[in-house]
């Protein structure tokens, strides 16, 4: 299949990408490179990847790309509610008016799988699992923009949603701002955490596993379009305190400990179930404790020194 990534060299693309060439796919990604990343260079082996410079906005840039594509996997997008703080024209342009751009030129033929958030549900009831039929209550820019784009998308025919909890795990293009690899870094690298809020609760889900529901996705089309799709991991429902605790199995020198003054701005709070993804026979490989085993590996190669001595 011919598959045309957008934003196909960021955190989820840099390990989709790869992902999708190895199981024999061919792959065109088109990526503005903001963060100066070579995470693709590994790809350029392949006769059937190309790579193009450009932004997800350019409608004269992206036509030619779609008229190539059979199925399009658009990743382009300001991720989170501090980065989409920081620009808010950015995360409307292209959180929000790209993916409605590409689904106005797609041809009904095409398919479209895009990854939305979780993030959606905002605050759930206490107890109570959020499904794909919860109503979406948004409390950030992030969390609406990607409301509207996966509106858009549903919108047609031959599309389909995934809800990604919050994902985790090692990737070329790392980001060591999300939570589980947040905390994990902090546990190999200070020893000590304060904790905000300790019993809000979140979903995880490995990015290896993002990376195989795409391909999963690609192959079980025709069941799947139509719906948005929780994706995370049914046993990792849990608090940040309930997280570190997890952490601590691992790195037993971890101390944390909560505040009891302080706010976490991101007041996202619930649990959510992924039972519809799971009932299509899709199963999830990598758990919570191997995630962190792999993250703390990782760690021992990442160091943040470039403003230090040592």
């Amino acid at each position: 299949m011919k598959i045309l990534i957008i934003g196909g060299a960021g955190y989820i693309g840099s390990v989709l990408t790869p992902h999708l060439l190895a199981a024999g796919h061919s792959v065109k990604v088109l990526d503005t490179f903001i963060f100066g990343q070579t995470t693709l260079m590994d790809c350029c082996r392949y006769e059937h990847f190309d790579v193009m410079r450009g932004d997800c906005r350019d409608e004269v840039q992206l036509k030619p790309l779609m008229a190539w594509a059979d199925a399009i996997i658009p990743l382009a997008a300001l991720v989170g509610a501090p980065m989409c703080q920081r620009d808010a024209i950015g995360a409307r342009t292209i959180n929000q008016e790209s993916v409605e751009l590409l689904c106005r030129l797609a041809s009904p033929s095409q398919l479209i799988l895009m990854p939305v958030t979780n993030s959606g549900y905002g605050i759930g009831e206490e107890g109570k699992f959020c499904t794909e039929d919860s109503p979406l209550n948004p409390i950030s820019l992030y969390g609406t923009t990607k409301v509207a784009a996966e509106k858009a998308v549903l919108a047609r025919s031959n599309s389909l949603t995934f809800r990604l909890a919050t994902v985790f795990g090692l990737s070329p293009r790392m980001r060591v701002d999300l939570l589980v690899n947040d905390f994990v870094h902090r546990a190999v690298t200070d020893r000590a955490m304060v904790i905000f809020e300790g019993h809000f609760k979140r979903n995880f889900i490995h990015i290896m596993d993002v990376a195989r529901v795409f391909a999963y996705a690609l192959e079980n089309f025709e069941q799947m379009k139509g719906r948005p799709y929780n994706v995370g991991l049914e046993e990792a429902n849990l608090s940040k305190l309930e997280l570190c605790a997890v952490i601590k199995k691992h790195v037993p020198a971890f101390t944390y400990i909560e505040s009891e003054i302080g706010e976490d701005p991101d007041k996202r709070d619930y649990i959510v179930s992924n039972q519809r993804l799971l009932s299509t026979g899709f199963a999830t490989e990598w758990g919570l404790d191997r995630g962190i085993t792999e993250l703390i590996k990782g760690y021992r190669i990442l160091r943040n020194s470039k403003y230090s001595n040592v």
